[in-house]
C-alpha cells in the first residue's frame, strides 16, 4: 500500500542486509513477490529441501486474501464493516474483521489512545486512503470537526459476533497493525507447510521461523535518511518493526506530510524520524512502533514501558536512542555515532 517506488528501496534495503553469515555457500532459498500492497521477500533454511513454488503460491494467496479483506479503501470486508459501523445498527461481523478489532482494542489500550484504529476519517482527510497519496491536507476547520469528539475503539459494541458502531465518525483503518497480524498469520502457514526455519520480510518488518543450525538470522536496521543504522541477529520467533516518516507522505508546500497521524493533534507526528520495536508478538511490535513515532521524544521511553516493550530504538533529527535491551544487540554502523541509551522508567 505504499508507492511502488518506496516498496523497492525499503525491500532492497532488507534484502541487501539479510546475510549467510560470511558463508561461501548459501545454506539457505529466497523467493520475492508482490503480495499485501508490498514487495515480500521469504528466505527459508535449510536450502534445496522445500517446494518453492508451492510455498510461494501458497504465501501469496494467503497474503492476498488478507489483503482484501483487511484494506481501509478499497472493497472488502472492513470497507463492509465500515458501512455498516456507521448505520449504527446490530450487524453480523465478518469472521476476518474480528481478530483486527481485538487486537485494535488491545493496543488502543495499551497505547493510552495513541494508537487509536477507529480514527480512519482523519487518516483519509490527510490523503492517505488511496494508492499515491496527494494533498492538499485538512484545513484546520476540518480537524477541528474531527477531534472535537474523536471515535475510538470503545465506541463498537460487540456481541459474540454481532458488532454495533456507537459513533458517527468511527472508521476503522488498521494501518500500523495489520501487517503485524498478516506476518504471524504467514509464519503459522509456514509451519503448516513444514518449513523448519525462515525469516519473513514485508516492506521492511519482518519475522523469524525457527533459526539456522548453529546460526541466528542477521538483518539490518533502515536509516531514515538512506543506509542502514545497524544490524542485529535474531533468534527464533523475533519480529522487527519499523515505522518511519518516510514510508509513505508527499511533499506540500516544501512540508513533508507522513502518514503516521497523532490522535492528539491530528497533523502528522512530529520529532521521531523512525522507531524501531522488537518483541516476540509482531502485532504488538507494529502498533508499538507507530505509537513511539506518535508518543515524540520526550515521551517515547514512557509508551515503551506502558506497552511492555524493552527492545526499542527511535531515529531523532540529531541522535539515535535506544534501550539498553536493544542497545546491547545491535551493532552500529560505522557512518553513525553510537547510539545514546535511554533506560525505561
Amino acid at each position: 500500500m505504499h508507492p511502488l517506488m518506496t516498496r523497492t528501496l525499503t525491500l532492497f534495503f532488507a534484502a541487501l542486509l539479510l546475510t549467510a553469515c560470511g558463508r561461501e555457500e548459501p545454506d539457505t532459498e529466497a523467493l520475492g513477490f508482490y503480495a499485501f500492497g508490498t514487495l515480500v521477500d521469504l528466505t527459508l533454511y535449510p536450502a534445496g529441501q522445500y517446494d518453492i513454488e508451492a510455498i510461494e503460491a501458497a504465501v501469496q494467496e494467503e497474503l492476498e486474501v488478507l489483503h482484501q479483506s483487511w484494506h481501509a479503501w478499497e472493497p472488502g470486508s472492513l470497507g463492509r464493516t465500515n458501512e455498516l459501523l456507521a448505520l449504527q445498527g446490530e450487524f453480523s461481523a465478518p469472521p476476518s474483521v474480528l481478530p483486527l478489532i481485538e487486537r485494535g482494542r488491545e493496543m488502543e489500550a495499551l497505547s493510552d489512545g495513541l494508537f487509536n484504529p477507529a480514527l480512519g476519517k482523519l487518516i483519509a482527510a490527510w490523503g492517505f486512503h488511496q494508492d499515491e497519496p496527494e494533498g492538499p491536507p485538512p484545513d484546520q476547520e476540518t480537524l477541528d470537526d474531527l477531534l472535537d469528539d474523536p471515535p475510538s475503539m470503545k465506541d463498537i459494541e460487540r456481541n459474540g459476533v454481532r458488532l454495533r458502531g456507537t459513533h458517527p465518525d468511527l472508521q476503522l483503518d488498521f494501518g500500523g497493525l495489520a501487517k503485524g497480524l498478516a506476518v504471524e498469520r504467514v509464519l503459522e502457514l509456514l509451519e503448516e507447510l513444514g518449513v523448519e526455519a525462515a525469516i519473513f520480510n514485508a516492506g521492511g518488518d519482518l519475522m523469524t521461523l525457527g533459526r539456522p543450525q548453529g546460526r541466528p538470522w542477521r538483518v539490518g536496521i533502515r536509516h531514515p535518511h538512506g543506509g542502514t543504522l545497524g544490524s542485529i541477529e535474531l533468534e527464533a520467533g523475533e519480529a522487527l518493526f519499523t515505522s518511519g516518516d518516510y514510508e509513505r507522505g508527499y511533499e506540500w508546500e516544501g512540508e513533508r506530510i507522513h502518514h503516521v497521524i497523532d490522535p492528539r493533534t491530528g497533523r502528522p507526528s512530529q520529532g521521531i524520524e523512525s522507531a524501531t520495536v522488537l518483541h516476540h508478538d509482531p502485532a504488538l511490535a507494529d502498533a508499538a512502533a507507530t505509537t513511539l513515532m506518535i508518543a515524540g521524544p520526550d515521551a517515547w521511553l514512557e509508551y515503551a514501558q506502558k506497552m511492555g516493550i524493552e527492545h526499542a530504538l527511535v531515529v531523532l533529527d540529531d541522535r539515535i536512542e535506544a534501550t539498553p535491551g536493544l542497545a546491547e544487540r545491535v551493532q552500529p554502523s560505522r557512518d553513525h555515532e553510537p547510539f545514546v541509551v535511554r533506560e525505561l522508567p
